[in-house]
């Protein structure tokens, strides 16, 4: 297994539809261009939550792989969601992964896994294993918010990363206490598994704490700043990292804060759409558009933000 660093930023890209709800390929270069060329973005996630990946079929997840290998090259790891509903599934998309350019499967906790398979450690390690046994590519755990049931706890977290091929977990689990507490364990046991800082509401918080790097699908919105602030963090700078998060911290609560959470990467996209990146920020169902009032109040803390000095 080749060695991958997923340190600094991991961009967790968005994807634009056009009317007839077809993956609009012209906006998703445009994309590309904008958010995984900064300074500081090391790599790229694809076929996740931010790309809606459980809306798409298997070709099209298939296409957003070659898509985005053919543009950032062989230099930035190539990471890929695993949103399956079986096991089979699941290791299927991963030989599709493999096949198709992907450096690292990202696999996501299933649905059933909320009825307690995320506390018992049988069930993901099965999953995980069986992935494992399928393909030789080294895999990153997606851990979720605790509180929705999908998170797994500490000791389950620790026997998957006992796995010679997990290379990372995305630390997602929605409590500052338990992020550290997650953090510590694992790398005390597993010191080569990069812990990547995910709660949105609260990345300044992780930084401070500690982290290998960042995955975001709002890097996806502002690349530039989450670059700014992983630097800051590297350096200790404390008082840049608190300036550049005085910047992050209105958008962040924009995208994340009102509910319902559900349509926090839709936000995203009409960000996106109000700086000229994409053509359209409308999702894919179960995914609806944000009302207008919305839209506006996004276009305002977009343009307050200045980030048209990036395009």
């Amino acid at each position: 297994m080749k060695h991958i660093s997923l340190a600094g930023v991991t961009v967790a890209t968005v994807l634009s539809f056009d009317e007839n709800l077809a993956i609009d390929w012209k906006s998703y270069d445009r994309l590309l261009e904008y958010c995984t060329t900064p300074r500081g973005i090391n790599a790229v996630f694809v076929n996740g939550h931010a790309g809606e990946g459980a809306t798409l079929t298997p070709a099209e997840r298939i296409e957003v792989l070659k898509r985005t290998r053919a543009f950032i090259g062989e230099e930035k790891p190539l990471l890929t969601g695993l949103i399956a509903y079986s096991t089979a599934d699941a290791v299927q998309q991963a030989r599709e992964a493999e096949e198709n350019g992907a450096d690292v499967v990202v696999v996501f906790p299933m649905p059933q896994f909320s009825a307690g398979a995320s506390a018992d450690p049988r069930y993901v390690v099965d999953l995980v294993d069986r992935i494992l046994d399928a393909v030789e590519l080294p895999v990153s755990i997606f851990q979720q918010s605790v509180a929705s049931g999908s998170g797994f706890t500490t000791p389950v977290l620790l026997e998957l990363c006992r796995r010679e091929r997990v290379i990372a977990v995305k630390e997602g689990s929605g409590d500052v206490g338990l992020y550290e507490h997650n953090l510590r364990c694992i790398k005390a046991e597993s010191p080569d598994v990069a812990i990547l800082a995910s709660n949105y509401h609260w990345l300044f918080a992780q930084m401070t704490t500690g982290a290998d790097g960042i995955l975001s699908g709002m890097a996806s919105m502002i690349p530039h700043l989450l670059c700014e602030l992983w630097e800051a963090a590297v350096a200790e700078d404390l008082r840049a990292m608190r300036t550049i998060n005085d910047r992050i911290y209105p958008l962040a609560r924009m995208i994340y804060g009102a509910p319902p959470l559900i349509d926090m990467h839709t936000r995203m996209k009409v960000a996106l759409e109000h700086l000229g990146v994409i053509a359209s920020a409308r999702p894919r169902p179960p995914l609806l558009p944000v009302t207008a009032d919305v839209a506006r109040r996004i276009a305002e803390c977009t343009e307050q933000a200045n980030l048209r000095r990036y395009l």
